[in-house]
């Protein structure tokens, strides 16, 4: 089993509102598209320094999270990020790693925009069972 990665947009959904409003330009919206690994056994949406200061997300809190072995890290959390993959959007927080640590798409964000990931092609694609839009389970 091998990993699976794909061409994510992220976008600060603060100047998306901003642009919205005539408060800035659609040009100045801050966005980045970034090859994400695409971890359903992460929650949350984790950036690093350098998406980070790209996107200027404004601080919500220090969060920690439970590591693969068991330690605890405390990290700071940022958003809203809008979060587009293909025909799907997504908007949640996420945790800012440390350096050019490897961004991760958690599951969170992926369960929103009703994506999978096929572990044979290491692809991650739109639900197949619902090709024009996204469906939430709401039970």
């Amino acid at each position: 089993m091998g990993l699976t990665y794909a061409e994510i947009e992220l976008i600060n959904a603060d100047d998306i509102a901003l642009a919205r409003r005539n408060i800035i330009r659609q040009e100045d919206i801050k966005s980045v598209r970034i090859n994400m690994l695409a971890d359903s056994g992460a929650f949350m949406m984790a950036i690093n320094d350098n998406i980070q200061e790209i996107l200027q997300l404004p601080f919500i809190e220090k969060r920690k999270a439970v590591m693969a072995d068991g330690s605890i890290v405390e990290y700071d959390t940022v958003g809203p990020i809008m979060v587009k993959f293909k025909n799907r959007t997504a908007a949640c927080n996420a945790f800012v790693l440390t350096g050019d640590a490897e961004p991760l798409l958690g599951a969170i964000p992926m369960e929103e925009m009703d994506v999978l990931i096929h572990q044979q092609r290491q692809e991650l694609l739109v639900n197949p069972e619902h090709p024009e839009y996204a469906v939430l389970k709401m039970k």
